[in-house]
């Protein structure tokens, strides 16, 4: 098939590549987001999967909306017969929808119909679900809520961060995705409409979403932290200031501090919460690099019961 390929960050890279190299399909174009600031001096950036494209020599298109009459005019010429979606990060509009014979099929990081929407991991990680996967569907106007093609799962580990379940699905959907177009050529795959029932909901995680509540239990908090990272970063206040909070562990035997409270010894620093206390791992000071909470502890001297959140 004459594919369209629609995607944006690093994550739909592995996906754009097995494509490519399948050797069954023309990537013909890229639908990807306009170059946008990035870094200290906010200097306009292509995106991954636009230097991904460049690289092999695929043309690149960056409307600003997908509803612009120029992309839909582009769009019609190429004539796709279906354009695969990973994370593009726009919505398409109708005109767009009605372009390729075999529509606009998305790769979504969920056993749908559970967790649809922008952050499918990262809810699943905040969930405590011990299992979640990637599923490839024909996309309609609805969110996330078209026929399924295919579905692959993924364990979630104790210690992973949405980011580990994330570039793990990312590597495993590719080679759906590119099952997926094949079966379609073939005339072997049908979508199947998606159960009534087990729907949730995942929407793009706030900055406020990311702020710790330590009067909440240790799994919560951890979950929490496990589920922003890397995006967008598990916070808390410290001195009136933001503390980025990395990685902690809970820690069953310690039941002494309060919600919030500090606690700091030689290598360790820990903070109560609404049940256990949790060991601050690694952490990120405002305006400074990541260090170890150790380090950090020892660096801003905390008063005994100082809290947190604060």
């Amino acid at each position: 098939m004459k594919l369209v390929f629609a995607g944006t960050p690093e994550v739909a890279v592995p996906a754009l590549d097995a494509l490519i190299a399948s050797g069954r399909h023309e990537v013909a174009a890229v639908v990807t987001r306009p170059d946008a600031p990035a870094g200290r001096g906010r200097r306009l950036v292509a995106s991954p999967v636009a230097e991904r494209a460049e690289e092999a020599g695929i043309e690149v298109l960056k409307p600003v909306r997908p509803r612009d009459e120029d992309f839909l005019a582009r769009l019609r010429e190429i004539a796709p017969d279906c354009c695969p979606v990973v994370a593009y990060g726009a919505l398409l509009p109708k005109a767009a929808l009605a372009v390729p014979a075999r529509g606009w099929v998305n790769l979504h990081f969920s056993l749908l119909p559970a967790w649809r929407g922008a952050a499918p991991v990262q809810h699943a990680v905040m969930a405590g679900d011990e299992v979640t996967g990637a599923s490839t569907f024909l996309i309609e106007e609805g969110l996330d809520s078209g026929p399924v093609y295919g579905v692959l799962t993924e364990e979630v580990r104790p210690t992973d961060t949405s980011g580990d379940v994330l570039t793990r699905l990312a590597f495993a959907g590719a080679g759906l995705l590119a099952a997926t177009m094949d079966g379609i050529e073939d005339g072997v795959l049908h979508a199947v409409p998606q159960p009534a029932e087990g729907i949730t909901l995942a929407p793009k995680i706030t900055v406020e979403d990311a702020h710790v509540q330590w009067s909440v239990p240790a799994l919560r908090v951890d979950r929490v932290i496990r589920g922003c990272t890397p995006a967008p970063g598990a916070w808390t206040l410290f001195r009136g200031e933001r503390l980025k909070l990395i990685q902690a562990v809970p820690v069953l035997d310690r039941t002494d501090l309060a919600p919030g409270e500090l606690s700091a010894a030689k290598n360790n620093v820990y903070v109560g919460t609404g049940s256990h206390a949790v060991e601050l791992l690694w952490v990120q000071p405002q305006g400074k690099k990541p260090m170890r909470g150790a380090d950090w502890a020892r660096g801003v001297r905390i008063v005994p019961g100082e809290l947190a959140g604060m």
